[in-house]
């Protein structure tokens, strides 16, 4: 050290307070605080909150109001905004009259088989990509992600027939098996675990002399929890809601929901508080499965985040 250098760095510390000597972690405190200040919601916050929410939930309180009238009120301009008396017995008329009752438990089968399948699937894929090395993975995961390009509409034929020769024609598996892993799912875990898990936790478990499927249910399921959470409910949802591929390859004595709801339309004169009633019971099981499990899973992700 130099004797120029000295001045140097008294500049650079400057001088202290007269009589009162600097406290350590001061400056790290303030910074806490300050960001502490830059994440609290102002009052413009809840007010866009409410507002989204309100928004998100209007169409479902419509469905509600829409199937407590009648079909001549629902047509009246201005249409009704408040509900009306005619709620169970137009819930209790769309239930006999779409067959509901099989219909939900089919659409409790699919929905849950293929949402599991999928985690499943997508998780041991995604592992894959991720985090294990071999041949052509690059191009099998390009290939992956292509056929999200193709449209499902092209492969309707084959696919029916496809069915049709294996006997599942008018049956749950031809519903179900076509879709038991998707690829937004496989991209999606490898994402997360590309990012979530460390690549010594793997490393350690081969060190251990862990084989991969060891590795997978002990170390990869536990860090990609929340994601399996985030994807079991968006899978469950649409296979709940999937309309398209249902419709070719049911009839109406064996229907899911969304096919069962199609009996309430037909007719030259179409009854919409009826329509809005088999609608709101087809909406009633997922708002329950989240009222349930929705605190589960916001858990989840808000673990995983802060894992990451």
């Amino acid at each position: 050290m130099t004797l120029h250098s000295l001045p140097a760095q008294n500049a650079t510390a400057g001088p202290a307070a007269p009589g009162k000597a600097a406290p350590r972690g001061g400056g790290r405190r303030l910074l806490r605080q300050r960001a502490g200040r830059q994440h609290h919601a102002g009052p413009l916050t809840y007010v866009l909150l409410v507002v989204m929410a309100v928004l998100s939930l209007f169409p479902l309180y419509w469905t509600m109001v829409a199937a407590s009238t009648d079909n001549t009120r629902v047509s009246q301009t201005p249409p009704p905004f408040l509900p009306g008396p005619n709620l169970f017995s137009n819930l209790a008329r769309a239930w006999d009259e779409a067959a509901m009752g099989k219909a939900m438990v089919n659409s409790l089968i699919v929905a849950g088989v293929i949402a599991l399948s999928t985690v499943l699937f997508a998780t041991l894929a995604g592992f894959a990509f991720a985090k294990l090395r071999f041949t052509g993975r690059n191009a099998l995961l390009t290939l992956v992600i292509g056929t999200m390009l193709v449209p499902p509409q092209l492969g309707v034929v084959p696919l029916f027939m496809m069915m049709a020769d294996l006997g599942w024609s008018q049956q749950l598996p031809a519903v179900i098996f076509p879709t038991l892993v998707s690829a937004v799912g496989v991209f999606f875990m490898r994402q997360y675990l590309s990012e979530a898990l460390p690549d010594e936790l793997v490393e350690a478990g081969r060190v251990d002399g862990a084989h991969s499927l060891r590795i997978f249910f002990s170390i990869v399921l536990p860090v990609a929890r929340p994601a399996m959470a985030v994807l079991f409910m968006i899978t469950f949802v649409h296979a709940w809601n999937d309309f398209f591929w249902p419709f070719v390859v049911l009839d109406m004595t064996n229907p899911t929901v969304p096919v069962a709801l199609t009996q309430l339309s037909a007719g030259y004169v179409r009854d919409q508080s009826l329509i809005m009633a088999g609608a709101l019971l087809g909406t009633l099981p997922l708002l329950a499965m989240f009222v349930v499990f929705g605190r589960q899973i916001v858990s989840g992700i808000m673990a995983g985040a802060v894992k990451g």
